[in-house]
């Protein structure tokens, strides 16, 4: 599905910041960012991404900070200030 087509049907630019704790060094955490086109509030692309990752990643989540933002909102309407013509 087109990204314009997306956004028309309540999809939502989402983007995730994934901590998670390095695979050999289990005291350090590592951020991670994911941006896709998802629907909220179940974010159900977001959720496939993240049990993707559980089944095949070695790094093991600490925490998932999600934000969304509208792209097509609607437009802004303002009375003009002046009005004439230019010759």
């Amino acid at each position: 599905m087109a990204e314009l087509d997306k956004q028309l049907t309540d999809y939502r630019l989402t983007t995730a910041k994934i901590v998670y704790h390095m695979p050999d060094y289990t005291k350090l955490l590592q951020e991670y960012i994911w941006q896709d086109y998802d629907v909220a509030p179940k974010f159900p692309v977001l959720g496939k991404f993240l049990d993707f990752w559980t089944r095949e990643i070695e790094g093991k989540l600490h925490s998932v900070y999600v934000a969304k933002k509208e792209l097509i909102t609607p437009g802004d309407y303002r009375f003009a200030d002046w009005e004439g013509t230019l010759q």
